[in-house]
């Protein structure tokens, strides 16, 4: 990748305008066309949004988008439309004992509405903030329930002291890791910060930064490499999509792939959900007290972080070094075939209309996210690298070649994939492969990572997930 040392935030405030301008408009419109009836919007169609039914994980996406441009233009439209679809629609996420999308469907929605809450940009009420921390209470704890033990043979250094680990099983099962949790999991992190508990038989407390803590570990452990081992495929941050336990004992069997090319390569949006929630877990980590960390967790705070911070700079590495093309942008799958027919295509910008694999978007995105919070978190001397790519791939995707300009688009985000393998992503007359359509949640972390050079500029409160 062809990373610019110069750009800084303020070089990007007419592309942030034009965006949440769009976005506030497409965000209307969209509510106002789309019947919920049909089920949640997914994504675009001959820039039409579609349903795609698997599991409902995009809906909080849908109603957090209206917040986010709230957030920026403080049109009153747009909060009352996520605040009233958040009531009447979302409800049934935060019970939902059937996935492991919490964090995406819950925070996008009562967490925005909480956080501006505590900012004052929503007016203070003790009653409404208290149906929105107790959405989050129950959802942290809903997603908590979906627990998987992992017996510590072959610790990590973080975990030399427990005798246990697990992780939190996708909608596959409970022998089922998926890499995407890991942006998930924050709302435990959040339940926990207000003070719950996840209760089991007899009255035994589950502590819910614990799991969270611990998810993340064996997430490092089996699902990201680190190029140490003797595995033919160890390439340094690449990741797995899934990895697949033995339930009858706990132990780790092989990994998997549901949504990229192989096993063994490294489907990018599941990379950039790693940069992207490891990274955000560190910013979390250092908010917490040092004792009420080890109390919490059973291990060292220090000793977590490094593990994380590890794994948050390993996956950046990856992206940046083997998978990101000259723009910042990735396409599907590291190791998709076609990439051999399109030669050294790191060395040049994506290029969306390719005849041989698609971009997708949505992973640059998410991973641009990443990249900016590990390297404020690492601070200027180790993290400048990480905090100008960040900038680089913003600036790519709010260009013309990527923002949905067109009021005939439904979406934002252009060139956005959902999954390859199973040919969902439509591919327009005339074309070899899937281009020129969007995706909720591409549209919704476009505006994220929007929202968060937003306030760079304006010197407004860093954003987070987590109180502080």
């Amino acid at each position: 990748m062809q990373i610019d040392q110069d750009l800084q935030p303020p070089h990007l405030t007419s592309s942030l305008t034009r965006l949440f301008a769009l976005a506030a408009d497409k965000t209307k419109r969209l509510d106002r066309t789309w019947n919920a009836d049909r089920g949640t919007p997914v994504v675009t169609v001959n820039g039409k949004y579609s349903t795609r039914g698997w599991t409902e994980w995009t809906q909080g996406f849908q109603y957090g988008c209206s917040l986010l441009a709230f957030d920026v233009t403080d049109d009153r439209e747009l909060l009352e439309l996520g605040r009233r679809r958040t009531v009447k629609q979302m409800a049934a996420h935060v019970t939902h004992t059937g996935v492991h999308d919490h964090g995406f469907n819950n925070l996008s929605t009562y967490g925005n509405l909480r956080r501006l809450m505590r900012e004052g940009r929503i007016e203070a009420n003790e009653w409404e903030m208290a149906f929105y921390d107790l959405a989050v209470k129950c959802s942290g704890a809903v997603q908590a329930a979906r627990w998987s033990g992992v017996p510590a043979m072959k610790p990590s250094a973080a975990s030399a002291h427990a005798n246990s680990l697990g992780y939190i099983y996708s909608f596959n099962g409970p022998h089922s890791l998926f890499i995407d949790t890991m942006r998930t999991t924050r709302i435990l992190g959040v339940a926990w910060q207000l003070g719950h508990t996840l209760m089991h038989e007899n009255d035994r407390a589950a502590n819910l930064l614990k799991r969270s803590v611990l998810h993340g570990l064996v997430t490092n452990q089996y699902v990201v490499f680190h190029g140490d081992s003797p595995h033919t495929y160890d390439v340094c941050g690449r990741t797995a999509h899934e990895a697949i336990f033995n339930r009858n004992d706990g132990n780790f069997r092989c990994r998997s792939s549901q949504q990229g090319y192989s096993p063994f390569s490294t489907w990018t949006r599941g990379l950039a959900w790693a940069m992207l929630g490891y990274a955000e877990e560190l910013e979390f980590f250092q908010s917490i007290d040092a004792k009420a960390f080890e109390e919490s967790v059973g291990l060292k705070q220090s000793d977590a972080m490094a593990v994380y911070e590890r794994a948050a700079i390993d996956t950046c590495d990856h992206y940046l070094n083997d998978c990101a093309a000259a723009d910042g942008i990735v396409y599907w799958d590291d190791g998709a075939p076609g990439l051999a027919r399109l030669g050294d295509w790191r060395s040049r910008p994506a290029d969306p209309f390719n005849d041989h694999e698609p971009v997708d978007a949505s992973a640059s995105a998410i991973a641009a996210q990443g990249l900016l919070r590990l390297g404020r978190y690492l601070g200027r001397e180790k993290g400048s690298r990480y905090w100008q790519a960040g900038l680089t791939v913003a600036r790519t995707l709010l260009s013309d070649a990527y923002l949905a300009t067109s009021d005939r688009h439904e979406g934002l985000l252009l060139h956005s994939i959902y999954h390859r393998p199973n040919g969902w992503d439509h591919i327009p007359a005339g074309r070899k492969v899937p281009c020129g359509e969007s995706s909720m949640w591409g549209d919704y972390h476009l505006l994220e990572l929007g929202v968060l050079l937003d306030r760079l500029v304006k010197g407004k409160p860093y954003l987070t997930f987590f109180d502080v």
